[in-house]
């Protein structure tokens, strides 16, 4: 079994027990390999550099990152920098062979960079310029299989290969929720995504109406409807990685004690692949709408 884990960015998400816990994993012979967020480091950075960050709604009601080119030059310094490498150094002191990757290295995580992005601001849809983003179309799986099979441990940051329309490349931010969707696609692994919650709540404001699992369309919608904020990104890029081939995907705190091998064996919120509606229930769907 293969094991992606993503270990959120924001501070109140301590990544000790995940570290010790993927130690425990790989000493049993399971494959992991490790990505992570690091938003709350970026925007610190930032501000230290006197530079606010910048975010923006999409008009789908989502919000997210505006990267311009100052601040790729940022989040290049401190994703696959920094964090990237003090994660690898906590490994190699847990016993395991850690081996830091970007989403650059290898062609790792490529797609079309996005130097456009629309947005909604004062309730207008507006076209913003100057964006240095993009989504994620492949994964090079071959490079992280290969890495695994020699008895090292991938850790995995963005920033993705960008394409240019002119045919060159370009490092671009990418959502590390979405990226470790897409590699746990790419595996057909389990994904287990780490944060400073237990789950996902049908109130977002009441841990104890947390949602243990969704195994069907209809269980899924119902998750979709109850993510709020940061948790929505969450949501989507796990049906991502359902639709991509992961076997199943859980969203769990990481502050406790093993929290992926808890998160593996029930705790946290559940979704398996069964949550996907196939093809002709989503043609049946669409002309009962019609």
């Amino acid at each position: 079994m293969t094991v992606v884990v993503k270990v959120g960015g924001a501070r109140a998400v301590d990544p000790e027990g995940a570290l010790a816990d993927v130690a425990s994993l790989v000493e049993d012979g399971e494959d992991v390999v490790l990505t992570h967020g690091g938003s709350t480091a970026v925007d610190e950075t930032l501000e230290d550099l006197g530079k606010e960050p910048t975010y923006v709604e999409t008009p789908g009601g989502v919000v997210g990152r505006f990267t311009d080119e100052e601040t790729m030059d940022v989040f290049k310094m401190v994703m696959p920098g920094k964090l990237n490498t003090d994660l690898v150094e906590s490994l190699h002191n847990e016993g395991v062979d850690a081996v830091g990757l970007s989403g650059t290295d290898g062609k790792l995580l490529e797609g079309k960079r996005k130097s456009a992005v629309r947005v909604k601001e004062d309730g207008k849809k507006k076209i913003k310029r100057g964006d240095h983003s993009g989504k994620i179309e492949s994964v090079n799986a071959d490079l992280l299989e290969t890495t695994l099979a020699g008895g090292y441990t991938p850790v995995v940051s963005v920033p993705m290969l960008g394409k240019e329309k002119s045919g060159g490349y370009t490092a671009v931010n990418a959502d590390a929720d979405r990226a470790a969707a897409a590699i746990a696609g790419a595996l057909e692994a389990d994904l287990v995504v780490l944060t400073d919650v237990s789950g996902i709540y049908e109130d977002p404001d009441d841990e104890s109406t947390k949602i243990d699992s969704a195994a069907t369309p209809e269980e899924f919608e119902a998750v979709k409807e109850a993510a709020e904020g940061f948790m929505t990104k969450k949501v989507m890029a796990a049906e991502e990685a359902l639709e991509g081939g992961a076997a199943s995907v859980t969203v769990a705190t990481a502050n406790a004690d093993a929290p992926i091998t808890s998160a593996l064996e029930g705790e946290g919120t559940t979704l398996e692949s069964g949550v996907l509606a196939d093809e002709a229930d989503e043609e049946t769907a669409q002309e009962a709408a019609e």
